[in-house]
């Protein structure tokens, strides 16, 4: 189907930010050969700055710039763009790109691949019957499901009917040799106040929303220091990412006299080296499918102290590369934080780890390996 040329696959996504769906899109792009596949990516909405990421030559950017609401005054619009891209490969993200997997059927596309990144914001649970109508609806127009957890594997099969043969579970890749221990003395990251060595740093990376639940760190990090003063000389708080929650986060801290204790810097584009300057890394969130963050902690050598939600129990060996807590508890929280600043030497073990598990079960080369002998069955025939 490729007819002598690169194969094209056109990435469709709600919007082209700052996130972990948009970072295996830019590994997938980068690293998959370019002699054997094109890529164009295709959002519904805007693309960011994020794109500078893509080093490959030659893709093209989309935007669609769609207002909130339904897709359908864009079908005519998208139609003519496949017609006239003839993509050997749709590869849509999430339920917001799901819509479109139909007018690529009508637009003779051979391979539609629909990955599955994480629940919806309005549906952190995978229990909005809508949602699931929908799946099941455009069920028949997609070829191949991708998802990144077994329990989103499990919902795909029990609750929209893909049978097992049409979905394939690929782990998000972590590029291990970027995201890798410090070696020598941790240096300070830039803007950063707070000094490694001589400050307990702990931290999380990600957008500020509601499915994070960046404040519930926030608070669990007030309690801890409330219930062990001696935590306020050296413990400090790092949260890195911009979105809605900032408000809150700052407000949890000035009602704590604690502001001075936490940087929030927004986004950066030194990820690696913020997770190398922490001493531990929270992943807060009522829901997750695979959190590419928490694999590049784990991979960058840090005990984690993680949410049992979504596909994170299969990342996190409980007392081995940290502990998990439950969801929006924040005394169980709070105590994981206090547990692990009383117990350093404990820590390190978890985070070395954590390196091991990396290495073993979550490598970029394994995830992109898989995403190719996919993508290559739109040139079987």
């Amino acid at each position: 189907m490729g007819e002598g040329r690169p194969l094209r696959v056109v990435h469709v996504v709600h919007s082209f930010g700052v996130g972990g769906l948009e970072n295996v899109i830019v590994q997938l792009i980068n690293r998959l050969p370019p002699a054997r596949f094109e890529h164009v990516v295709l959002a519904l909405t805007t693309v960011s700055d994020f794109h500078q990421r893509v080093a490959q030559a030659g893709v093209r950017f989309i935007a669609l710039n769609k207002p909130p609401g339904h897709a359908v005054p864009l079908y005519p619009r998208v139609y003519r763009l496949l017609r006239e891209l003839k993509p050997d490969v749709l590869h849509t993200c999430n339920l917001a790109a799901l819509e479109l997997v139909p007018l690529a059927w009508l637009a003779r596309v051979p391979l539609r691949v629909h990955a599955e990144h994480g629940w919806d914001v309005h549906d952190p649970h995978g229990g909005n019957p809508r949602y699931q109508r929908l799946r099941r609806l455009y069920r028949p127009f997609v070829s191949h499901y991708v998802v990144v957890s077994p329990d989103l594997n499990d919902y795909l099969g029990r609750a929209v009917g893909v049978p097992a043969d049409k979905r394939s579970l690929i782990a998000n890749g972590v590029d291990t040799d970027t995201f890798a221990p410090v070696h020598g003395v941790v240096q300070a990251v830039s803007g950063c106040p707070f000094e490694p060595g001589k400050h307990w740093l702990v931290g999380t990376v990600g957008r500020l929303q509601t499915v994070k639940n960046q404040p519930l760190l926030a608070r669990a990090f007030v309690r801890a220091l409330q219930s062990q003063p001696v935590m306020r000389a050296t413990a400090r708080l790092v949260i890195v990412g911009e979105g809605p929650l900032r408000a809150e986060i700052e407000r949890v801290l000035a009602e704590a006299g604690m502001t001075d204790l936490a940087w929030l810097p927004g986004a950066r584009d030194d990820v690696a080296d913020v997770l190398r300057s922490l001493d531990l890394f929270v992943l807060p969130s009522q829901t997750e499918g695979t959190s590419c963050t928490l694999q590049e902690a784990m991979a960058s050598g840090l005990p984690v102290v993680a949410t049992a939600v979504g596909g994170t129990p299969d990342l996190v060996q409980e007392g081995v590369t940290g502990h998990l807590v439950p969801p929006d508890d924040e005394q169980a929280l709070s105590d994981a934080m206090v547990r692990a600043f009383g117990t350093p030497d404990n820590s390190a073990r978890q985070g070395e780890a954590g390196r091991e598990h990396a290495i073993r079960r979550f490598t970029v080369s394994a995830m992109v390996r898989q995403y190719q002998q996919l993508f290559d069955r739109a040139d079987a025939d």
